[in-house]
């Protein structure tokens, strides 16, 4: 039997990288892709045997290097039988100082770039998975608590992280009629291992003298609050890999994988006492009625 093959977004660090690195271990053809390929890790470049790995260029805000990845992915492996779309980026800052050219770029990545790559890859997984065992390809959306709750300075990172997350959830209803999977990891907390937060911190937006002034009080007391969440444990970016790879391999079809102690409550404080089970049920009530 060949190994199946996963194809993963923003493999460059972090959780690309760390899902990379593990399904390559276990056995799978990689496709491992980046913006940059020239400036790959060496964790990555150096995986043998280099027969069961591809890394290319993939910008998911580019529709041509994401047609190319998809031509390339299919001339050295034949087929995919799963897409992990992780790359992403977070704006943070207060929004008035925001301009409309970052909130795009921040919901052309987060948003339309998951749509653009899972569009790409429909046709051929539909063809596939007719004769496949249940489950058993599919698509995988990275998102975050982010898409679930949102705070101070993140409006349009959860405004990126909330379509992402209402878009593969419509998704998967309909192509779970074409026998495909699809499903969420949401890692919440923080990761490590990642350049996500150094992007971030350097691209904070500043607005004029009045604005600043404006929220100055307040922008003090949210850093106060949110020094106090960042003091709390991180999730290591192996950890949401073999979240991926439960994901990918587990044979159910269950939509969300949540990541992390919810130190702060805020999962309960969104769906009640029974937290993530509770979002469970909601999944399960709904495919019974469009089912």
């Amino acid at each position: 039997m060949s190994p199946k093959t996963i194809f993963i977004t923003g493999c460059s660090s972090g959780i690309g990288l760390a899902a990379a690195r593990l399904f390559h271990s276990k056995g799978w053809n990689v496709v491992a892709t980046l913006r940059n390929p020239s400036a790959a890790p060496s964790e990555l470049s150096s995986l043998q045997p280099a027969s069961r790995l591809l890394i290319t260029k993939c910008d998911v805000t580019d529709l041509k290097t994401i047609e190319t990845a998809v031509g390339e992915t299919v001339r050295k492996f034949g087929k995919v039988d799963w897409v992990v779309n992780n790359a992403g980026w977070g704006q943070i800052g207060i929004f008035e100082t925001t301009s409309r050219e970052k909130a795009m770029e921040q919901l052309n990545v987060n948003l339309i770039g998951v749509m653009d790559v899972t569009r790409a890859f429909i046709p051929m997984l539909r063809r596939s998975a007719a004769s496949a065992e249940r489950n058993s390809m599919g698509i995988i959306n990275v998102t975050s608590g982010g898409g679930h709750w949102s705070l101070p300075h993140s409006s349009l990172y959860s405004a990126s992280k909330f379509g992402a997350e209402g878009f593969t959830e419509g998704l998967s209803y309909e192509l779970a009629s074409q026998n495909i999977a699809v499903k969420i990891v949401v890692p919440h907390g923080g990761i490590t291992e990642t350049a996500f937060a150094t992007r971030m911190s350097q691209e904070i937006p500043h607005g004029s003298a009045e604005v600043e002034k404006a929220y100055d009080e307040f922008n003090k007391k949210i850093g106060v609050v949110y020094g106090r969440m960042i003091a709390g444990s991180a999730t290591p970016a192996v950890d949401v890999a073999q979240t991926i790879f439960e994901a990918a391999t587990d044979g159910t079809d269950k939509l969300r994988y949540f990541i992390n102690k919810d130190a702060e409550g805020f999962l309960e404080i969104r769906y009640g006492e029974k937290g993530e089970r509770a979002a469970e049920e909601y999944i399960t009530a709904m495919r019974k009625y469009f089912g």
